[in-house]
């Protein structure tokens, strides 16, 4: 598919990897709906490269449903989804203080990182199956974001693995499933990258993960978080696959 042109619908679109991606669709001539649960910085981004702003809870049904509606108002239906929304949790399953766990905690990972994905999948697909078929019978793109802790997570990390390694789970289902639409289903799962949430941790912090990746031995750029996930767009052969975007690393237990 040919970027330019096409609205797009980026999840998480306020910060971080979804910020770098929908600064990227924008730059190859998408029209850009940067969704977020901060309108604020949705508003920030969207103000910047010319797209418009919706304020979206990727797991509430109804909120996903507005915030396509709303971006089809402004832009036309969307052929482009960009699934990038998700929070992280660190919770060992027995504590310090000889505990479980509270299970909310869990849940509450789950509930965003994967039923989110799920919602927000199951509602483009809807919407986008019934647009005109374009060249090689395709209707629309879907790129989701795992983790490298889908695959090889570290201690505490059972919700945010569990809640990744369902999203790089069900990408080839959903691909098998949607191929009668001519929507493509992808999904990016990035290791450790300098993200805003990275930004926070202690300079000496930051270097010493960047060092355990073995080349380039520094963090992942968020730009190239948002070059692969265009490119998946653009590559009509691309589908059914989890694209691994972390300079070989494998994490350590802890």
């Amino acid at each position: 598919m040919n970027i330019q042109g096409h609205a797009a619908l980026v999840t998480g679109g306020g910060s971080g990897l979804g910020e770098a991606t929908a600064r990227e669709l924008a730059r190859l001539g998408a029209k850009v709906a940067v969704l977020d649960l901060n309108l604020a910085n949705a508003q920030r981004v969207a103000a910047d490269i010319g797209g418009v702003a919706v304020a979206c809870d990727v797991a509430n049904p109804e909120s996903m449903q507005a915030a396509i509606d709303a971006a089809a108002a402004a832009h036309g239906p969307a052929r482009i989804l960009m699934q990038i929304a998700g929070i992280g949790s660190a919770k060992r399953v027995v504590g310090k203080d000889g505990n479980a766990a509270p299970l909310e905690d869990f849940a509450r990972v789950i509930n965003v990182n994967l039923i989110g994905t799920y919602n927000a999948a199951r509602l483009f697909a809807a919407a986008c199956a019934k647009l005109d078929p374009m060249e090689d019978g395709e209707r629309g793109v879907m790129v989701f974001t795992a983790s490298v802790a889908a695959f090889d997570g570290q201690v505490g990390q059972q919700a945010y693995s569990a809640s990744k390694a369902g999203v790089a789970g069900m990408t080839l289902p959903m691909a098998r499933d949607l191929a009668q639409h001519g929507i493509r289903v992808c999904t990016i799962a990035p290791g450790l990258f300098l993200t805003p949430l990275m930004k926070t941790l202690p300079e000496p912090v930051q270097e010493s993960l960047a060092k355990s990746i073995p080349f380039p031995a520094r963090l992942g750029k968020p730009e190239e978080f948002a070059q692969l996930a265009s490119h998946i767009v653009t590559n009509g052969h691309l589908n059914g696959e989890v694209i691994r975007l972390d300079g070989a690393l494998r994490m350590a237990p802890r």
